[in-house]
């Protein structure tokens, strides 16, 4: 057996996957603007994720993500 154990709150990371997933098939629906904003969220839950999991490579690339959906949404 393996001594690896599954990192907290898996259960966020599942469902933050599931919306990434739907949103995925909005944005190729071209249902604009809400698989925008089905995105902003998923990357959001994805930095809380990275808070809680001290993985800053998941803090940088969410915050980043979020920032480029929040200027697609004001332009």
């Amino acid at each position: 057996m393996s001594d690896v154990q599954p990192k907290p709150h898996q259960w966020l990371a599942w469902c933050a996957s599931a919306v990434l997933i739907g949103c995925a098939i909005l944005a190729s629906r071209n249902l604009y603007p809400w698989f925008v904003y089905g995105f902003l969220f998923s990357n959001l839950l994805w930095i809380v994720l990275g808070i809680v999991w001290r993985e800053p490579s998941l803090i940088a690339v969410n915050t980043i993500l979020c920032v480029i959906y929040c200027l697609g949404l004001l332009t």
